[in-house]
């Protein structure tokens, strides 16, 4: 699935870059299934035809192979032309976990037409034992090309990450 693709590039964001208070970041490629089966689970679903758009709130869990995604809302916006997901907005605290990486924000939006996902609010990324923090973490999918801004902070893990 896509959500996939996205998620697992947002958590590749690790790797050595400059620290300073915005710092570019260039990622590297990462396989995964996007065929996997996906299962979410939330306390309730909301579905509203008339602006094309679902909404899984409280307890959000949504699982593809080893990669698991929380949060208190996830809403679904479809394309009305295609009918295809056109955007995910994820709030109340986002979580994405791999076996070895971890993000963290307050806010998640990913642009499916466009290709970009955005993570607000104390953004946290984690691989093995680096780590990089910042207010807002910008992803353009499409070229693999990140930009953390707002007082980011690095802890870059010697050796062996």
């Amino acid at each position: 699935m896509t959500l996939l693709r996205i998620v697992l590039f947002s958590l590749c964001l690790a790797l050595p870059a400059a620290a300073s208070a915005q710092t570019n970041i260039a990622l590297g490629g990462i396989s995964a299934d996007p065929t996997a089966p996906v299962e979410v689970t939330a306390d309730s679903l909301t579905v509203d035809q008339a602006s094309g758009s679902a909404v899984f709130s409280g307890n959000v869990v949504i699982g593809q192979g080893s990669l698991r995604i929380a949060a208190g809302e996830v809403r679904v916006v479809y394309s009305e032309a295609t009918g295809d997901i056109a955007q995910l907005v994820a709030s109340g605290g986002v979580t994405f976990v791999t076996a070895t990486e971890a993000a963290e924000a307050q806010n998640a939006d990913y642009n499916l037409v466009t290709g970009q996902l955005t993570l607000t609010g104390d953004v946290l990324l984690t691989q093995g034992a680096s780590a990089l923090s910042a207010d807002r973490m910008t992803v353009n999918l499409a070229d693999g090309s990140a930009r953390m801004e707002g007082r980011v902070r690095t802890v870059f893990a010697q050796g062996g990450n």
